[in-house]
């Protein structure tokens, strides 16, 4: 098996967004009851309180027992602090988000689709997992958005899950 901590050290690059900045434009998926559906970011984040967290991938070892979970047991704590809604963002396609909120019992959060890496990518927030099979991904990160503009923004050491947690997350509303 390999280690995130070695992918995500690997494909570490400075940010281009930044607080204060406006969420790019962009249309991502969602798995919907017929399949996946479009989203766009207006949608998503227009007049709303936003929490994004982003993992490198779906099903993966720290991705699926600490940063997902968090935001599941937290879930009722951080809308208690005037969330709409709690996004988790990987560069994987919609069929992959749905399958793992699924296993995660992830009712509470939106599993978004970026399965081209458009928005990770406008973020300027990828990661380089070519060496181990994986392409580009998004690097781990958490922020807090409200009316399209980010008010936070946690990007995580490689190989951390800390900044971008739930817990330091709901702290920082």
């Amino acid at each position: 098996l390999y280690s995130l901590t070695t992918i995500e050290s690997k494909g570490e690059k400075s940010m281009a967004i930044q607080t204060g900045d406006k969420v790019p434009a962009c249309t991502l998926k969602v798995m919907g009851a017929n399949g996946p559906e479009d989203i766009t970011t207006e949608a998503i984040f227009a007049g709303k309180k936003v929490v994004l967290f982003a993992v490198p991938g779906a099903f993966t070892p720290g991705c699926s027992k600490a940063h997902v979970p968090g935001f599941v047991v937290n879930a009722d704590n951080i809308k208690a602090k005037g969330v709409d809604t709690i996004v988790c963002l990987s560069v994987n396609d919609a069929f992959v988000m749905g399958a793992w909120g699924d296993a995660q019992n992830a009712q509470e959060l939106l599993m978004l689709a970026d399965g081209n890496g458009e928005l990770t990518g406008k973020l300027g927030l990828e990661l380089d997992g070519s060496g181990f099979g994986l392409g580009k991904r998004s690097q781990r990160y958490a922020m807090i958005v409200e009316d399209g503009t980010i008010t936070t923004l946690n990007v995580e050491p490689a190989g951390d899950i800390g900044v971008s947690s739930a817990e330091t997350i709901l702290e920082a509303l």
